[in-house]
């Protein structure tokens, strides 16, 4: 699943407002990092973030889906991020915060 380097590069202008991100290529897609903690993923062109029990709801309340893997047959903690969400940066920032958060949660 290559990762197209247009969308690539918008959305780490998206995420202008949150920091500084590190991209890794991994598995066929690209894991964003912000002080070493992964925080969200790009595969083909889909933009996820990390959540859990405290940032679900956000999710849900937009209609989102976690990813779901078929060659591991489980749900992943990652979500695509709402397109409402993706063009605001400010808004952009706020949740990949949290899911930095969700990232620093899950390291402890």
């Amino acid at each position: 699943m290559a990762v197209n380097e247009e969308y690539l590069k918008l959305v780490i202008d998206q995420l202008s407002e949150f920091g500084e991100v590190e991209i890794k290529r991994m598995f066929g897609g690209i894991g964003l990092f912000h002080q070493g903690l992964m925080f969200g993923k790009i595969g083909g062109d889909t933009f996820r973030l990390k959540v859990d029990e405290h940032n679900q709801a956000d999710y849900e309340e937009k209609g989102m889906k976690p990813f779901y893997s078929e060659k591991k047959k489980k749900g992943m903690p990652y979500w695509e991020v709402p397109i409402d969400v993706f063009k605001n940066k400010t808004e952009l920032a706020k949740w990949a915060t949290r899911s930095y958060e969700a990232a620093v949660r899950k390291k402890k």
